[in-house]
């Protein structure tokens, strides 16, 4: 499960999600790419698991990028406790998505082998997301 090493601050604040992606917004390693949509956190084990779905079509003849990495502490406090006290636990990690943001990529397949790997992993997302094809220069 992907997080990070090390961190600065245990507890963050959840922050806003407003504006487009300036970052990571075009497609850069492989042939095509996974395009969030919409904003969104993804967990680590959404990412786990849209990697996973990815891998099953890439298999041996392509290769895969994964451009997002959950570096946000998400806390949460445990059922029927009291108000105060301080605030909770660390839960999962996430990876705050702004629309335009480029999730996955993958090179060495077809198109329609693309395709099919991007919609299963969109499936996994709970943002709506669009393939992108790396623009020649």
């Amino acid at each position: 499960m992907l997080e990070p090493k090390k961190i600065k601050y245990r507890r963050h604040h959840r922050g806003h999600r407003r504006g487009m992606a300036t970052r990571g917004s075009h497609v850069a390693f492989g042939s095509y790419g996974l395009k969030a949509v919409e904003p969104g956190w993804i967990t680590a084990r959404q990412i786990e698991a849209s990697r996973i779905v990815i891998s099953r079509v890439v298999r041996k003849v392509g290769k895969m990028w994964i451009r997002i990495f959950p570096d946000k502490p998400i806390t949460a406090k445990p059922a029927e406790t009291r108000m105060g006290k301080g605030k909770g636990s660390l839960e999962y990690w996430v990876a705050n998505i702004k629309p335009g943001r480029i999730l996955f990529e993958i090179d060495g397949v077809d198109r329609e082998m693309a395709e099919e790997a991007f919609r299963n992993a969109g499936h996994k997302l709970p943002i709506k997301t669009k393939i992108v094809e790396r623009r020649s220069m």
